[in-house]
């Protein structure tokens, strides 16, 4: 997509998304302790920069970014709606609207299991759920390809988000409710406000195709359509964008050239060290045996899911295919994995695997393996945040 189509988008969604979407009031009161002190040159630098404060009640004083890495979208603050009441339906409901390699948000929390279609998530970005008691945000940065889920809760405290309509690096800065801090989706941080410095926890969650998740999970929920907005779900409305080589939207940083800008990548942390998978490569390899910082992973891959930023009709466009991370230990013992087919078999049991992680045959059917928090991103917008990622360039 070219940046004038995107430039004209934007301009379209910020007159169409005005307030009339918000939904409600905006709540007071969150009274956790700073962890960054007031900059006594916020307000000059504040000037100096891009961002409007109109409207806000955001602590601009306490930051940990320069205000000057700080862009507008083009739309206003929740001029692309969050989710707030998330209405479910089931998988068989939901198929006669999601196509059968349609990638969706697979997220599972002790034993409550739920799908977010792309097809949604593209025109809201947030949804504000609670899921198996606990409350959790999920995340879809377009721009970034970034599908994130965060709980919540922090310091004891609930704290509902939206979006700001600012971008970073490309991605979305969300906004809580209760303090107005502002959020970075890429990496949970909150970046401005008396929040600034807190961080919020990642849960695990997997981009897949529809049929995969379906099948995996007959009885989940599935995010309905019913989201008290009309929008065009099922359709792309950033056609074309996730062509490899175009440069990023709104993105003012340094492109790593190590990869194309928009090569998807499956990004792993451990600690301090991270890693980044291309999918150019993961689509000969299947199967990826890794150990960092210690820390023994394995990850899938399994053609199959559509991309959500491609074709004008999400259903029909190309495939890109779905990539997943885990431990590979089983009651203390580490496998060795193979892609056999359309599944993923052990060496030690012969047992077969889904991309979910999950034995269906074999003397192993039943067990789980443990999900490590991963994200299939843009590698530009990976490593303007993890600059130091060590990329992973295939078998020796």
């Amino acid at each position: 997509m070219t940046r004038s189509r995107l430039s004209i988008l934007f301009v379209v969604l910020a007159v169409s998304w005005w307030p009339a979407d918000r939904h409600g009031a905006i709540a007071q009161g969150a009274d956790s302790a700073a962890s960054v002190e007031p900059n006594p040159d916020y307000a000059a630098k504040l000037v100096q920069s891009a961002i409007s404060t109109y409207g806000w009640r955001t602590d601009f004083s306490r930051h940990t970014v320069p205000f000057s890495e700080i862009l507008s979208g083009g739309v206003p603050r929740d001029g692309i709606p969050p989710i707030d009441d998330p209405k479910f339906t089931t998988t068989k409901a939901a198929s006669a609207w999601i196509g059968e390699h349609e990638p969706v948000i697979a997220f599972e929390l002790n034993g409550d299991v739920r799908a977010y279609p792309l097809q949604i998530m593209t025109w809201h970005e947030i949804v504000n759920d609670e899921v198996a008691g606990v409350p959790v945000a999920v995340t879809f940065c377009p721009l970034c390809n970034a599908a994130i889920v965060f709980e919540r809760r922090l310091e004891g405290k609930v704290y509902d988000f939206g979006v700001s309509g600012n971008l970073r690096y490309s991605d979305l800065i969300m906004w809580d409710r209760q303090t107005e801090s502002w959020w970075q989706q890429f990496t949970g941080d909150a970046i401005i406000g008396e929040l600034a410095g807190k961080k919020l926890r990642f849960l695990p969650a997997s981009i897949i195709a529809w049929s995969d998740f379906r099948a995996a999970h007959p009885n989940a929920k599935v995010l309905s359509r019913d989201t008290g907005h009309m929008r065009r779900y099922g359709q792309n409305p950033y056609v074309g964008y996730d062509r490899a080589d175009d440069p990023p939207f709104l993105f003012m940083g340094k492109l790593d050239g190590r990869l194309l800008p928009k090569e998807r990548v499956v990004a792993v942390t451990i600690g301090d060290a991270d890693a980044a998978f291309p999918f150019s490569v993961l689509t000969r390899e299947r199967v990826v045996h890794y150990t960092l910082n210690q820390r023994d992973m394995v990850v899938f891959f399994k053609p199959g899911a559509r991309s959500a930023l491609g074709g004008r009709e999400i259903a029909s466009a190309d495939d890109i295919g779905a990539a997943a991370v885990f431990d590979p230990r089983v009651g203390g013992k580490k496998l060795d994995f193979n892609a056999e087919g359309e599944a993923f078999v052990d060496e030690q049991t012969g047992s077969r695997w889904t991309i979910l992680g999950k034995a269906i045959t074999g003397p192993l059917a039943g067990k789980q393996l443990e999900a490590i928090v991963h994200a299939n991103h843009f590698w530009f917008a990976w490593a303007a945040f993890k600059p130091n990622t060590k990329i992973y360039r295939g078998a020796s």
